[in-house]
């Protein structure tokens, strides 16, 4: 069976083709992508889009056709998946997170377990940071039954990228278990990093300074973590709350010519909109959940429950990939303070 989308459907970015790369590996069914980043300023298959092409044919030996520069339309037809020890280098600060997070999925319904190791960037601003993959991601995937352990050997700053990271993937026994996640629990533990390499320390000072005069954090809270110099120059302030059932992390970049305050602020939005919330996750970890949990939901044949703070296009353009690859439906409900995500078998 052929599964057929239109790439620039919704939020119309390059999360379609991943969500239909990691489905099409999962489900065995083949999938053509058509328009693909057709609302794009450079619309098509850029560089960090056919690196996901290419990690994902290596994982199943697809047959594809389409894996060029710049090209609009894609047909992929898998192969069975493998578990084993694979390299991916990205190039330049492509993201490696992006590209493990769709092979991820697959790799976790083999019987064995893989290694995955990745070069490119480690924290880019149009994707998920290693930390909060490690942190936020990492663990909901651990209650679901799989093993996951990270490991990064250099980071990899936008745009010079250079960044080096390992996974080593141990699928659960049985598959992915569902899990409902309605509430963030207690606060267990919150802090501020400031990420500077070869930049001057005052840049962190100035960043967290602004975070501990907005939240009133202590010293203790704020801190500016070693990085090799020659891992820059790069700027990525985090806060991390963890909670008894859920950690979040938020992160903002700094960028040539804005001030420290300004990226502080932007950051300090960011952790309010979550705050002010009834929510157990975030919008980014609400979208990235929908996925495996949808894969559990579609095996075992039990709803799954979540609450974020904010439903974004990103995620209900993801919700519509899954219902189109899985018999599962993705229904979303305002609640009082939250959006209640509801993933049930059809």
């Amino acid at each position: 069976m052929m599964i057929e989308l239109d790439g620039s459907a919704g939020e119309g970015g390059g999360q379609i083709l991943r969500t239909g790369l990691s489905l099409s590996m999962c489900t065995g069914q083949a999938l053509r992508i058509t328009r693909i980043r057709a609302k794009r300023a450079k619309p098509g298959l850029m560089r960090q889009h056919l690196a996901c092409v290419h990690a994902a044919q290596a994982v199943c030996g697809a047959t594809v056709s389409g894996d060029d520069l710049g090209s609009q339309s894609l047909e992929f037809r898998p192969g069975e998946v493998r578990a084993g020890d694979y390299r991916f280098a990205i190039g330049t600060a492509g993201s490696c997170t992006l590209v493990l997070q769709t092979v991820l999925p697959a790799l976790l319904m083999t019987q064995d377990i893989s290694r995955v190791e990745l070069s490119g960037g480690t924290h880019n601003p149009m994707a998920p940071p290693y930390h909060f993959i490690e942190r936020s991601f990492v663990p909901v995937l651990q209650r679901m039954g799989a093993s996951v352990d990270l490991t990064l050997r250099r980071h990899g700053f936008y745009p010079a990228g250079g960044g080096d990271m390992a996974a080593t993937l141990t699928p659960p026994a049985g598959g992915l278990k569902v899990i409902d996640l309605m509430e963030r629990g207690a606060s267990t533990q919150t802090y501020a990093e400031s990420l500077i390499p070869a930049l001057p320390r005052r840049v962190a000072e100035r960043e967290l300074q602004v975070l501990a005069d907005a939240f009133g954090w202590s010293r203790e809270q704020l801190r500016t973590p070693l990085v090799r110099q020659n891992e820059g120059p790069g700027n990525a302030l985090m806060a991390t709350l963890a909670h008894e059932h859920v950690t979040e992390v938020f992160t903002a970049f700094g960028e040539k010519s804005v001030s420290a305050e300004v990226v502080a602020s932007s950051l300090i939005r960011e952790v309010r909109a979550y705050l002010d919330s009834t929510a157990a996750v975030g919008p980014h970890l609400g979208d990235q959940l929908a996925l495996p949990l949808a894969l559990a939901v579609c095996a075992r044949g039990q709803a799954a429950t979540y609450a974020c703070s904010e439903l974004t296009e990103h995620a209900r353009t993801n919700f519509k990939v899954i219902e189109a690859f899985l018999p599962v439906r993705c229904e979303t409900v305002r609640g009082e303070g939250h959006w209640r995500v509801m993933l049930t078998r059809t």
